[in-house]
């Protein structure tokens, strides 16, 4: 059981896979590929460091730099010899580098000394400073706008906190090509950018450049005229495109007609549909552009069989499995890029191509082609957290058992604070239904504050997605608990040895973008969990718990809002209520992920040692919003609200305690590292001031 969440600092994967040969070309991992590329550029750089090389006149780079440079082709000099060619082109590629960073009037002379010797000398010139960019004819775009994409080429290059840019006359030209793209892009079909004109100072050190701009008509969209067998009205098709009519005219738009009515029609089951979409700016009136639309549907397919192959350790029924509820329902790609995407998630496959092939009946054959993915995996990981302190993890997973698709994990963590081991089985289609089941079989001790530990049990969990948002589960849970040492009281510790059993229900509907770095959305979950002796328990309570997030994206930054409260209640009352539920069955408040004014459960009642002892109802408020500072590192500050109640007779929001605080987040794929400390506004007495917490992953 993880207490505190924890700063995942290393984890090391190695794969098994069957040992047979395989016939497939390797093809290099991108990351291999990059890794080549860097030992063959240190070569070079060390043979351009070593060369016969000579460069004279400079004074705005230093030698090592323009080495660095012209890397390749000393390299190439080093490797095939010195020749007039190639010297030739180690000149000119040295004053192409002078020229992009504003050096317009550079010259590089070569010469051959002693037949292996090469000299560069280099009249550098001033380095022109790009002066204003003054567009003329532009009626209708303002210049600010043109002034953008005129120097767009020079500024990739350039931090935007730099004013003076260099002169590039390639970059200007480059600029005035993507002038006029934008004003093709505008509707602005007979627009003509002419090449721009430079404007020296007088000692060269600046340069203005005139844009002269030849605007024309700005098209539109027109009448839409569709001919062939369209199959819907015209009011239909056309709204499909009603945002896409209202922009102007171009050519790409015209295309996107044409791939949206057939998105549209290949929805509803017309596979080999045909759309043709043919502008005809001739025919133009006031410069609206009609547009004839011919539409050859072709039938309705249905899904049909399904083909697999490419497998070798998974069995082909399971993939036929999943397909299995397509067939005889009409033909969808949406619903056919789902199955696809259901397929990779379980990480069984490196590649899967699914094709239809229409065959007799309108129907549509599915062929399948896999490569499978290493199914065995060995698993290390090391941590820290400020309540559990340092952690080190061991697992094993087969994705694949016995050829079926079924997870089976296995995984060993070891704390400052304790150890866990853990076995879990995963069905997602168990009896091929969509019902997905787990079982979880787990033994662990922890020393809390107060108490350590042992407990030993399983859960068998059975959930059902309604939509791919809402889901509902079922579970039943066995757990034999003991509390191994104390330093609490006894008369406040409740059962010290018992066995828990006890029946649930959850449901979730989460509509955030991702369920691991959420940037946009909402999600909500609630449990319901009895356990009574009629069930074989030998303590009876119920308990209910409830979760709230909404993330809220403002630009690059992250407003994000969250509420939870839970109850626990004893079936049966007892003569002393602070025993009625056994300590590790109560709530506990305050840590990095609650209110972070406190440590980790120091939030409510204590005993006379200042222990936490819990409580039977709690709730917690947190409000967060999290901006960039730089590249991946963001800033955040936070408010937090919440209480731990000893009784719930009264549940409510009595006795709020509050936390005020700012954090730094890292952000990585899996989740952010983060470092957060919370001011205690109004400490009571043997309260800190505040608290510091180091964790992994989202607070609420």
């Amino acid at each position: 059981m993880r207490h505190g969440v924890f700063f995942l600092a290393l984890m090391v994967v190695t794969s098994v896979s069957d040992l047979r040969g395989q016939s497939a070309v390797d093809v290099k991992r991108p990351e291999e590929r990059a890794r080549e590329r860097k030992v063959i550029e240190r070569r070079e750089t060390q043979k351009a460091r070593s060369s016969n090389l000579e460069i004279r006149g400079t004074t705005a780079f230093k030698e090592e730099e323009l080495r660095s440079v012209l890397k390749e082709q000393i390299a190439t000099i080093h490797d095939f010899g010195l020749t007039a060619a190639r010297a030739d082109d180690t000149a000119f590629f040295l004053e192409l580098f002078y020229r992009k960073h504003g050096y317009a009037k550079v010259d590089v002379h070569y010469s051959i000394e002693g037949g292996s010797r090469l000299v560069l000398d280099v009249t550098e010139g001033p380095q022109a400073i790009l002066g204003t960019i003054n567009f003329v004819g532009n009626n209708h775009v303002p210049a600010e706008k043109l002034f953008e994409y005129a120097v767009g080429p020079t500024r990739e290059r350039y931090s935007r906190l730099q004013k003076n840019l260099p002169f590039v006359a390639t970059d200007m030209q480059e600029g005035a090509e993507l002038v006029h793209r934008y004003y093709v892009g505008e509707g602005y079909l007979d627009s003509v950018v002419d090449a721009p004109q430079y404007h020296f100072s007088a000692e060269g050190a600046r340069v203005d450049v005139t844009m002269p701009v030849q605007e024309g008509l700005q098209y539109f969209f027109g009448d839409l005229i569709f001919r062939g067998n369209p199959v819907y009205d015209a009011a239909t098709l056309r709204g499909q495109m009603i945002d896409l009519l209202s922009q102007p005219y171009t050519d790409r738009r015209v295309d996107d007609i044409s791939r949206r009515l057939q998105a549209y029609y290949k929805a509803r089951g017309y596979y080999s549909v045909k759309v043709e979409a043919i502008g005809e700016v001739e025919a133009s009136v006031a410069g609206h552009v009609p547009v004839v639309v011919v539409i050859s549907p072709g039938p309705v397919y249905k899904f049909g069989e399904v083909n697999v192959a490419g497998l070798r350790r998974l069995r082909p029924s399971y993939v036929y499995n999943r397909f299995a509820s397509l067939r005889g329902k009409t033909y969808s790609p949406d619903v056919l890029d789902e199955k696809f995407r259901e397929l990779m998630r379980t990480g069984l496959f490196n590649v899967l191509q699914i094709n239809p092939q229409p065959e007799d009946g309108n129907y549509l054959r599915l062929d399948i082609a896999a490569e499978e993915a290493k199914a065995k995996e060995f698993g290390f990981s090391v941590g820290y957290g400020s309540y559990v302190g340092g952690i080190v993890g061991f697992s094993f997973a087969d994705r694949d058992l016995f050829g079926y698709g079924r997870p089976l994990i296995t995984s060993i963590e070891v704390s400052q604070r304790g150890y866990k081991g853990e076995i879990l089985w995963d069905d997602p289609h168990f009896l091929e239904s969509n019902v997905e089941l787990k079982i979880r079989l787990s033994a662990l001790t922890f020393d809390f504050d107060g108490y350590s530990k042992f407990e030993i049990g399983d859960r068998v969990e059975f959930s059902y997605n309604f939509t791919k948002q809402y889901k509902v589960g079922l579970f039943a849970s066995q757990r034999h608990v003991e509390i191994i040492s104390a330093d609490i009281h006894d008369d406040l510790l409740g059962d010290m040895r018992y066995f828990v059993s006890s029946v649930g229900f959850f449901h979730t509907l989460d509509l955030r973008d991702s369920p691991v770095v959420p940037t946009r959305g909402f999600v909500f979950d609630q449990t319901f969990e009895l356990a009574a002796s009629g069930i074989g328990s030998e303590i009876e309570l119920f308990r209910t718990t409830a979760r709230a997030s909404y993330f809220i994206p403002i630009g690059k930054t992250l407003l994000e809002f969250g509420a939870r409260a839970g109850l626990v209640r004893p079936l049966k009352e007892s003569t002393s209520d602070i025993t009625a539920i056994p300590i590790d069955e109560r709530f506990f408040n305050g840590g990095s992920t609650t209110v972070r004014s406190f440590g980790e459960r120091d939030l409510g009642p204590h005993d006379h040692r200042g222990h936490p002892l819990g409580g039977e109802f709690y709730t917690i408020f947190n409000v967060e919003y999290t901006f960039p500072l730089y590249g991946e590192l963001q800033g955040a500050v936070f408010v937090d609200a919440g209480n731990l109640l000893p009784e719930a007779d009264n549940p409510g929001l009595g006795d709020m305690r509050y936390g005020i605080g700012a954090g730094l987040r890292y952000k990585l794929p899996i989740g952010p590292i983060r470092l957060d400390y919370g001011v205690n506004p109004n400490p009571r007495e043997h309260e800190d001031f505040g608290a510091f917490h180091f964790s992994f992953g989202f607070a609420f």
